[in-house]
């Protein structure tokens, strides 16, 4: 198991540039193609310098709340709508922040993300 980790460390030091290399050596050698989810997991490292076409879209999304702003008492309404907790959990939902629903479809999580920035929230979907 070591051997794995002290490999894996390896390609974490390597350049974008033998990277790419690395993955084509990998193609060759065992008659494979680099799908989806190696470039996904090649992305981090990769940074924005990924090809966007390699990347799939991603379909599930986290809403999670930076910062309530000035209008805490309206942040802490719209949570409570769309979560379903109580005046007091949605409170303390809103005073601890981070992610306040997981594994949410794009076209919910981006109204979500809508409703509280109209209600003055700071929101990222993830």
């Amino acid at each position: 198991m070591a051997d794995i980790k002290k490999l894996i460390e390896e390609i974490k030091g390597l350049t974008l540039l033998e990277t790419s290399e690395l993955v084509k050596a990998l193609e060759e050698e065992f008659g494979v193609s680099a799908a989806a989810p190696v470039a996904v997991a090649a992305a981090p490292a990769a940074g924005a310098a990924a090809p966007a076409a390699a990347v799939e879209e991603k379909t599930e999304f986290n809403v999670v709340l930076k910062d309530a702003g000035a209008k805490k008492i309206d942040v802490i309404k719209v949570v409570r709508a769309f979560t379903g907790l109580g005046l007091v959990e949605a409170k303390q939902a809103v005073e601890k922040g981070g992610v306040l629903k997981e594994n949410v479809a794009k076209e919910e999580a981006e109204k979500i993300a809508a409703d509280l920035k109209a209600a003055g929230a700071t929101v990222v979907l993830e």
